[in-house]
């Protein structure tokens, strides 16, 4: 099982993930942090650009409080089909990423994960509540709370503004 959750989440923090290695990472830790949480791939067309972006937003706020959480998944194109240790390995390599990659998930259908679903309540897209296509992002507040959700096409960096203001930085 990929996540677990408390009975009647109310929060990310009560959720359990696994990270790309397999240990469960208890998402309480980033208590107090703005979380933006996407779902990526390796071999999509918004690749280059999303990994790039996402780079900048978390160098620049990191230490303001921005956490940025990447989950890998293949359901859209088969556009994730390495392992964890690929997926890790490709990103750190070739984008020099240092925000965390977690384990390769599902976000929609059956087998969607715990959080996937939750982070999905409320906050639809243009086909209901279901992920679109890879990089759709959400950001989830210092309380643990989606505040927005954005489209695949969203560039990362637009969305500066909502980070600064989610972080209360000028």
């Amino acid at each position: 099982m990929t996540s677990q959750l408390t009975e009647n989440p109310k929060t990310i923090y009560d959720f359990t993930v696994k990270d790309a290695k397999g240990n469960d990472v208890d998402l309480s830790v980033y208590k107090g942090k703005g979380l933006l949480i996407i779902n990526v791939a390796s071999k999509c067309g918004l690749t280059n650009s999303n990994y790039t972006e996402l780079n900048q937003l978390y160098q620049q706020y990191k230490d303001q409080g921005l956490e940025v959480v990447a989950f890998p998944c293949n359901q859209f194109g088969d556009e994730e089909p390495g392992s964890n240790e690929e997926i890790e390995e490709f990103v750190c390599t070739r984008f020099k990423s240092e925000f965390p990659i977690f384990d390769k998930i599902e976000v929609n259908g059956d087998n969607a994960a715990p959080l996937y679903k939750f982070l999905k309540l409320g906050k639809w897209g243009f086909f209901g509540d279901d992920i679109q296509w890879n990089f759709t992002k959400f950001l989830v507040d210092r309380d643990g709370k989606v505040s927005d959700r954005y489209y695949p096409t969203t560039s990362p960096l637009s969305l500066e503004r909502d980070i600064k203001k989610l972080l209360g930085v000028s």
